[in-house]
């Protein structure tokens, strides 16, 4: 039986580690603060919204909350922005993506001060990542993934990875960031020939496609190590992964579960995104 590689215990880690630091901080007149900003009432962003605020709490990050409605105006948003940029005691700003308008997105994007950005949202941001500069904060979820396979010991240095997924929100950037550590990496996509073959060939698999239990016997082999990134609800109204656990967790040595593993662990990196962005702007 595969090892069930948990979130909670890399979170709970995290959080002591974060709430030392965040008192700190606090010792020298500075609260860390995080803001969101949140566009309609999505339930999966209500969610995240909730968990973040929940895991700050337990560190004692401050969060101001930015809920606009569905049908805001680019113009509203970035003056929200704007405002964030300019506040002083604001570290970091979480935005809910993607907006409903895509021009609105990308608008907001370009208006955010890279050093609020902790997730990855400015091309400034992106770039470090892409460059391995180590310049801005990667993604969330794709820290995530990194901080998951440090704390079980899972050394990437010269392992084959596949990544399924290539979006700019953890596909692409993940696959930077295993690069960076020697790792050699094949970016899979739904053009990609032979899927099923590619991936049995790897020793990690990183599983974001955003397709539930898309990833099943076929892609899998003994000793590999799978995570899975993938957030879905089934057929029966259950939430799972991109990864049939079941039949990963007879198959392979090792996976993350869906709910309970890279879920957990994001929130502990955001929060330690904004403790960090308040010891810089403290220099």
């Amino acid at each position: 039986m595969a090892e069930i590689l948990k979130g909670s215990p890399v979170a709970t880690k995290l959080t002591e580690e974060l709430t030392l630091r965040c008192e700190s901080l606090k010792s020298k007149g500075i609260t860390p603060t995080l803001a969101t900003l949140r566009v309609g009432e999505n339930p999966g962003d209500v969610s995240y919204e909730s968990s973040a605020e929940k895991r700050c709490g337990k560190i004692g990050i401050a969060v101001r909350k930015i809920i606009l409605p569905i049908d805001a105006s680019p113009a509203e948003i970035t003056a929200n922005i704007r405002a964030i940029n300019a506040d002083s005691e604001i570290h970091g700003l979480l935005m809910f993506r993607p907006l409903p308008d895509k021009n609105a997105e990308r608008e907001a994007c370009m208006t955010l001060s890279p050093s609020k950005d902790i997730d990855c949202m400015t091309d400034s941001s992106l770039a470090g990542v892409f460059t391995g500069s180590g310049a801005g904060y990667p993604p969330c979820t794709a820290q995530a993934c990194i901080e998951l396979l440090d704390h079980y010991g899972i050394d990437v240095a010269g392992k084959n990875v596949a990544v399924i997924g290539r979006s700019l929100v953890i596909g692409r950037p993940v696959a930077m960031m295993l690069m960076k550590r020697n790792a050699t990496i094949t970016i899979c996509h739904s053009k990609t020939r032979d899927l099923p073959a590619i991936c049995r060939n790897a020793d990690i698999l990183i599983a974001a496609i955003g397709r539930a239990r898309f990833v099943d016997a076929g892609f899998m082999s003994p000793g590999q190590v799978i995570i899975d990134v993938g957030i879905n609800v089934d057929d029966d109204g259950k939430l799972c992964g991109d990864v049939r656990f079941e039949d990963a967790e007879k198959t392979v040595k090792a996976v993350t579960p869906v709910p309970g593993g890279v879920g957990a662990v994001t929130t502990a990196v955001l929060a330690k995104h904004v403790i960090e962005s308040a010891e810089h702007m403290k220099e």
